[in-house]
């Protein structure tokens, strides 16, 4: 990555400097088929014209480009000589015009890590597919441009294609002379262009909209996958989403959608979830099913399309001027997505998602060293592609809906409208959006945005509870706190639950106030005088970012009818606050793992059963106390083999204990259940082994060194596709052998001949909690290893490297130390991979506080 980056600084300079007229991209990608020669990287041809503006004529700057090669340059018609003005990632500008125009002629690398150009060959049929995906700078890997948001311009892209193919843009597209030339672009950021080309699957709807003032708009809608994945494809469900989206943004949002067209597209080997391109979001493909899944999944794709959708307005028509204020597309998209979820689709318990999911994404990240406020510090485009976390999005996404507690909804959205018409086309920072809330709601933002958006970490907050001699609470306070090293306290909007166990075993709410919770104690006068409480619930009804406590009574009603909590929010910010407990050592984690025995199997919420296991297995394998962890090894597979066979033939909560079942096999008998289940020599009424699912129950079949390389050989042989290779290769380096992980350690950390998908595959199955032993040898090997892989390899590989193989399973002192020893020696290294193994030393020395946690417990 030496040379790549872009500071803030440098970016500002530029900007104040330069303004961009447009851009057109010629791409000749017809080298994507054939065989390739084996010199260097695979190639395509890539021509730029780039028209600007410069308001100090005579004045230098530069143009970002990443090639192996560049053909020619010319400015203002003065050719250039590559061999001096390119130096591989950027061009020299010397003596700019008042007006300019720069031509770049470069041969550019097909990409096989998802950044820039990505090529792709389906094993299934030999064909190639094409894709672009720059978040946050990877444009510059296609075609030569000002890769920085706030210079933003229109385009226009032509596009040669191999015979047969399909080519999609921005923009409406056209075939002739055997070129595809797309419309014009609106004025947009070069991040959110981008280019689809292949032979893909493509269906077509159309969604239309008549205004108040008579006017229609008309969008043409379409969606794209390999034709492998046709089969599966159940793209009317993705036009019902989307239309819905539509309708519900139109409702909300009085400024039509900008962009004409809205394809989407579903693609192979992706690094992300989605990427909002105006009139062509791209996906990953594995938001197409193979198999049957729970709604949870059909909910998580819907709320994918909408969070895209907002980023329409919210990212695409207005844009940050520098990712310091990433939050002001990501924030928003991710309350927007939700908010849509449950106002507009068939997925009315969204925020229950929200409250268990995204919240707990948010909570670790805001809990680590590395936090920062939800307006970061962006020095530098390595900060900022680590910044699209869970502070970002899902912090983010609380504190505005916290927001709309605070100021409104009506309120809100109409700050939202006056800031789409007054930055249409522009880019803004905090200060924007602030403003027109604080014309929209009559209040002081100022003093919110410092509480919330300018300071790093999360509040807990705690009730205490006096009770009368008569049974009755004499007072209800709230205690807020925060941690030493953020010990800022906010001011929160909360509602207050009082709860009862009923005659019949229900534990249902009898009492709820909203209160402004400022400080480190506040008196809930409402519930003075309320009948004595089994359960305080703080922050019920989720309208607050906080980690949620409880008093004694409080924990000990839920320890014995936490699954009686009769509503699903209620119930799932009671898992979340256990959750939180346990992951604070505050909670021993055979206690959670406990809870979730006993309760899990009564839970309705498809979505919280499966964070549920997830949390129960991270419980283990991170929190209990080693001398323990054999005890509950049992304890889980038992437990979750009774809960598969009691759960309902065919059930979504059959599928999803079934893959649990898989996951926390640990007996002989658990090995030759799912074996004999995958040769049909046992069944389970209602349990279908799709392919998915057979590929689930052999991945701990192979980690436990019960099937073996002709096995899975023989499985990828029925389903010799691109997802059942990629299933094969996690298969392969889970097996329990030390030839097998020197292999897979070699692959990916010496190596960089695998695709982005296939590193992700291999480390997914390197890292096995039952195999701890076998992997010791590898913490040093990482040590030595880290920072040549950030030097040498792409971030988003570098990314895949230092998170996946940290040896998070070494839970010791001495692992500790090592991290620890090698952040003292490598203070110069970059400051985006010391932010890594600083975050990875920070869970393992949370394992280590919650092991002794456990450890005490016992």
């Amino acid at each position: 990555m030496p040379g790549e980056n872009l500071s803030r600084d440098e970016a500002r300079e530029r900007a104040a400097l330069l303004s961009v007229d447009g851009y057109e991209v010629s791409l000749d990608l017809r080298s994507a088929v054939g065989e390739d020669d084996g010199a260097g990287p695979r190639t395509f041809r890539s021509v730029t014209t780039l028209r600007f503006r410069c308001n100090e004529p005579g004045a230098s700057s530069f143009a970002d480009l990443i090639a192996p090669s560049v053909t020619a340059v010319s400015l203002n018609g003065r050719d250039l000589d590559p061999g001096e003005v390119f130096d591989g990632s950027r061009i020299t500008l010397e003596d700019l015009a008042a007006d300019n125009e720069l031509v770049v002629d470069a041969q550019c690398a097909y990409s096989r890590t998802g950044e820039g150009l990505h090529r792709f060959v389906d094993p299934q049929d030999g064909e190639v597919y094409l894709y672009t995906q720059y978040e946050p700078a990877d444009s510059r890997r296609v075609f030569a441009n000002f890769e920085q948001p706030d210079l933003k311009a229109p385009f226009r892209f032509e596009v040669r294609a191999p015979e047969g193919w399909t080519v999609w843009s921005n923009g409406v597209g056209e075939l002739g002379d055997e070129v595809w030339r797309f419309a014009e672009t609106k004025p947009i950021s070069t991040y959110i262009t981008c280019v689809v080309a292949g032979p893909y699957h493509y269906v077509t709807d159309s969604y239309s909209r008549t205004f108040a003032d008579g006017t229609t708009l008309e969008i043409p809608l379409g969606a794209l996958c390999r034709k492998g994945l046709a089969p599966h494809f159940d793209s009317d469900d993705v036009f019902l989403v989307t239309k819905q989206g539509l309708d519900f943004f139109h409702d909300h949002f009085d400024y039509p959608y900008p962009f004409g067209k809205y394809d989407q597209a579903f693609v192979p080997e992706y690094n992300l979830g989605a990427m909002e391109n105006p009139g062509l979001v791209t996906f990953r493909e594995e938001f197409i099913f193979r198999g049957k899944v729970t709604q949870a999944s059909y909910e998580g794709r819907a709320n994918v399309v909408l969070h895209e959708m907002a980023h329409m307005w919210f990212g695409d028509l207005v844009t940050m001027e520098w990712w310091d204020d990433l939050w002001l597309k990501e924030s928003f998209a991710d309350f927007m997505g939700a908010f849509s979820l449950v106002g507009a689709t068939r997925f009315v318990n969204g925020w229950v998602t929200f409250a268990n999911r995204r919240k707990a994404w948010a909570y670790r990240a805001d809990q680590l060293p590395s936090t920062h406020p939800v307006t970061a510090d962006i020095r530098d485009l390595q900060d900022a592609k680590l910044n699209f976390d869970g502070i970002t999005y899902a912090k983010g996404a609380s504190v505005l809906k916290q927001l709309v507690a605070y100021v409104g909804q009506e309120a809100f959205l109409e700050g939202a409208r006056r800031y789409f018409k007054r930055n249409a086309y522009g880019n803004t920072r905090l200060g924007d959006l602030l403003s027109v809330l604080e014309e929209t709601s009559g209040r002081d933002m100022s003093a919110w945005a410092r509480s919330w958006l300018q300071t790093a970490g999360v509040n807990s907050l705690t009730p205490q509870v006096l009770l009368s001699p008569q049974g009755r609470v004499e007072e209800l306070a709230v205690v807020q706190e925060a941690a030493e090293s953020h010990p800022a306290l906010r001011p929160h909007r909360v509602a207050v639950g009082l709860y009862r166990v009923t005659d019949g075993g229900i534990l249902e709410r009898y009492a709820r106030t909203e209160t402004d919770v400022d400080g480190a104690r506040t008196v809930v006068a409402d519930l003075a005088g309320a009948d004595a409480p089994d359960l305080v619930l703080v922050n019920d009804d989720d309208l607050t970012y906080c980690k949620i406590r409880f008093d004694t009574t409080s924990l000990a009603t839920l320890r014995e009818h936490l699954g009686s909590v009769t509503d699903p929010l209620a119930r799932a910010l009671c898992w979340s606050a256990l959750w939180n407990m346990t992951r604070d050592a505050l909670l021993p984690a055979r206690d959670f793992v406990d809870l979730v025995l006993r309760f899990a199997g009564r839970e309705s919420e498809i979505g919280v059963l499966q964070m549920l296991h997830a949390w129960a297995e991270s419980a283990l394998t991170h929190y209990a106390a080693p001398a323990w962890r054999e005890t509950g090894e049992r304890l889980l597979s038992e437990g979750a083999r009774r809960e598969l066979y009691a759960a309902g033939p065919g059930s979504e909560q059959q599928l999803a204990w079934a893959r649990f079942f898989a996951r926390a096999a640990a007996a002989d008998a658990d090995f030759e259940l799912l074996r004999d289940l995958l040769t049909g020599t046992v069944t389970i009424e209602g349990l279908d082994l799709d392919q998915e699912l057979r590929w689930g129950f052999l991945e701990p079949l192979a980690a436990h060194g019960v099937v073996d390389e002709k096995v899975l050989a023989e499985e990828l042989a029925r389903d010799d596709t691109a997802s059942g290779k990629r299933h094969q290769v996690r298969c392969l380096a889970a097996r329990p052998s030390e030839a097998v992980k020197a292999q897979a350690w070699a692959q990916v950390v010496e190596s960089d001949a695998l695709s982005n998908a296939m590193v992700e595959a291999t480390i997914s199955g390197f890292e096995q909690g039952s195999q701890r032993d076998l992997l010791a040898p590898y913490a040093a090997k990482y040590f030595a290893a880290i920072e040549r892989v950030w030097a040498e390899r792409s971030i988003q590989i570098g990314m895949h490297v230092v998170q996946g193989l940290f040896p998070s399973l070494q839970q010791s002192p001495e692992t500790l130390d090592a991290t620890y020893a090698w952040l003292e020696s490598h203070r110069e290294a970059a400051p985006a991979l010391r932010r890594l193994v600083l975050e990875a030393r920070d869970d393992l020395a949370r394992a280590l506080r919650g092991q002794a946690c456990d450890t005490a417990a016992g």
